[in-house]
Formats: C-alpha cells, structure tokens, sequence
C-alpha cells in the first residue's frame, strides 16, 4: 500500500494543474438534516463533469511516445470515455471508445463532442470491455482500463489529498463503487495520512458485485439502475484486493433513496448528480444513526445526467413529496359537473396540470364517468383537505 500511495501522491503532481481542485465545503443545510458534518465534494464540476478525467488523465501522462503515438482504447458507460477522450485529444492522442448500448445519450453525444470514436456494443459494460480488448489486440491500441489499473486507482486518490488537506480531521468517507478504482485511490491515500479514517464503499443495490465478492456471496443483478456509471459486474482483480484491506464496510441503497438523493443535492446544494454521484447521500441517509455527530465526506463523482433521466427523477420525486398527484375522480357525465370540481381545486389552491376523461373503459354505469386529473399540490396533507373537500361536496376521489 506504500507504494500505491507514493503513486497518489506522484499522480497529483502530475495532473495537477490540468484538472480542477475542485470546490470541497461542508453543507450546512445537510449537516442539520443528517445529524452530522456533511463535507460534500464536487467532483461533478470538473470539466467533462466526473472524477474519472483524474485517472485517465494520469495514466496517459505515464505512457511514452511510442505507446501515445499508437492511440488509446477503453470501454466505459461514459465518464472514463469523456476524460480520456478530452485529454487523449489535448495531447494529439487518438482515442477510440466502446460504450454500452445503455449508455446514456448525453455520455455518448459528449464524448464524441471531445474527439473520440465512439463505438457503441453491448448490454453492459462486460460486454463493451470485452470488445474494447478485442480491437486493442487487432488494431494495436493502447488498452486504458477504466479502473483496473494502478495508474487510474492513483489518479483517483488525489481525490482524498485534497479532501483531507482541508478537513484532515475526516472521521468518513462514503465512495460510490462500481469497479472499485475510485474507492481503492481513495481508501489508501485516506488511511495513509489518518490510519484512524473509516472508508465506506455504496453500491446500487441492483449491481452489489464488489460487496458480494468482498462478503463471498453470489451477486445480485438487476435489470438497470439510475446509478448507470457504477453498474459493473465484475470487479477489478486489484481493486478487489486493495477494497478487501482498506475499506471498512459496503452499503447498499435501493434506486428511490439514490433518486431522492438527487433530488435533495438539486433543491439544497443546487448542484446537479447523477445516479452514481447521489448514491454517497442516499447511503448516508440510511445509515445516519452510525455517523451522528461524525464528520464526514461524500464524493459527488459525476453530474452527466440525461435530461429524459433527470425529468423522471424529478417528476418522480414530485410524487413521493405530494407535489404532484393523479386523482380519480367519479362524477355525472353532464354540463357543469367538470366546472364543479375545477371550482373545488381552485378553492384548494391545487393547480390542474392534465385531465382525461373515461367514459368506455369504466365499470361505472351510463352518464356516470371517470375523469383523471393530475395536480400540482403542495404536501400530501394538502392532497387529503382537497379529497376530503371532494368528498363534501358529493365527489368520489382516490389516488391514482
């Protein structure tokens, strides 16, 4: 581990004055929410907005001009492919990217925006890795692993030099995991200068492939996940190894507490994350109880979102706040009934945003109808006076 953390230490002076300090203060709107010192890392606000340009970065300043001069390949969901593509192109390097077909298009368009050839193969990022290697081997390209390599683990560890030049009193930090190259920099710089430090690794709990293999269980995989930059499911062989010694426990959280997390950096830190960024403060939330009182550190690793994403996730989160509502609403199929009800949502202060009327597909007998209204409401006590005040003036509602 000695030599990993020289390696850090020689990382930040290389790539130093070619990636964002970024900005590192503590949340006091987060702090008094959680019962703890929450110190929030922007690493959504690096230039092609993730940590990852860190590693890749590091690695490519490692290579010599023969191996720069054949070009680099890597495969990657979308982050490793932007900070690769953008310093691969600074420095005259080609790049090639194999990206996932779920990759989200707001990665793929952004990659390709910063010079690379973006070649989408795959339902994940096995598959794309697998034939990211096989057009390393026919073309000569330089294979740059997206986290399997102790060039990137370096490159991301200058992560915590930072982290804890300002705050070197950091009881915890909570690192998003996905093939363990970030949390591996991290875990050893932080342990390296406060032995005392706890590392705790968050995982979708969708794709828990690093805290099953730690745990020597079998990995569970969902379908997808909004945590699309950390959904891998097969951990590196050396990530694995240094995740094993350095870092103290694996959290998993579950897609509403990372799309809430989301939510919450949007409306209090109006910073914007992605899935993966979220999933520190979607753990933190959970485990609040074990770090009350502590100080502790969350790294908000990306902010590329697509914008169909973030839509889902807010409107999403609007629901679960009783911000917005679908109501069902029974009433006679005659002039006036609708002006009714309008007239009682109006009294209520409810905003009506869409309405649909079912007249076929309805148990309900003729002249009786269903009309479905969604509402921009305050609260979900503010949706029950308006079902309530309905149900005074003769109307059936339910939530939809």
């Amino acid at each position: 581990m000695n030599q990993i953390f020289s390696d850090i230490q020689q990382a930040r002076n290389n790539i130093d004055s070619l990636v964002q300090n970024t900005q590192y203060a503590e949340s006091i709107t987060l702090s008094k929410l959680l019962s703890c010192r929450v110190y929030l890392k922007f690493e959504n606000h690096q230039f092609t907005g993730s940590f990852k340009e860190r590693g890749a970065l590091n690695c490519i300043l490692s290579m010599n001009e023969k191996e720069r001069s054949k070009g680099v390949i890597a495969a990657s969901a979308g982050n490793h492919a932007q900070g690769l593509a953008y310093h691969a192109n600074k420095l005259g390097i080609r790049s090639v990217i194999v990206m996932p077909k779920i990759a989200p298009q707001v990665k793929v368009t952004h990659t390709r925006s910063m010079g690379a050839e973006v070649i989408l193969h795959g339902e994940n990022f096995d598959a794309a890795n697998e034939h990211a290697l096989k057009l390393a081997k026919e073309e000569g390209l330089i294979y740059i692993h997206p986290y399997d390599d102790l060039k990137v683990i370096a490159g991301q560890g200058t992560i915590a030099l930072e982290m804890l030049e300002v705050t070197p009193d950091l009881d915890a930090i909570l690192v998003p995991i996905g093939g363990g190259g970030l949390i591996s920099g991290i875990a050893v710089a932080a342990k390296a200068i406060n032995p005392e430090i706890k590392v705790y690794g968050v995982e979708s709990a969708h794709f828990n492939s690093m805290y099953a293999h730690v745990k020597g269980l079998e990995p569970s995989f969902g379908a997808t996940t909004i945590a699309d930059g950390i959904a891998v499911k097969n951990p590196g062989v050396l990530t694995s190894e240094i995740v094993a010694k350095s870092v103290d426990d694996i959290f998993l959280v579950e897609e509403d507490d990372i799309e809430e997390a989301m939510i919450l950096l949007l409306e209090i830190e109006k910073t914007l994350v992605e899935g993966a960024g979220a999933t520190g403060l979607a753990a933190l939330k959970k485990n609040a109880s074990l770090l009350k009182g502590k100080k502790v550190g969350l790294i908000l690793c990306g902010g590329n979102v697509d914008p169909l994403t973030l839509t889902a996730v807010i409107d999403k989160g609007m629901v679960r706040a009783g911000r917005l509502v679908r109501l069902n609403v029974q009433m006679t199929d005659m002039p006036g009934s609708l002006s009714a009800v309008s007239q009682i949502f109006g009294e209520c202060n409810a905003n009506i945003d869409e309405v649909h009327f079912q007249r076929t597909f309805t148990p309900l007998p003729i002249q009786r109808v269903d009309v479905e209204f969604s509402l921009k409401t305050r609260d979900h006590q503010h949706i029950e006076d308006i079902i309530l005040a309905l149900s005074k003036s003769g109307f059936t509602a339910v939530k939809v």
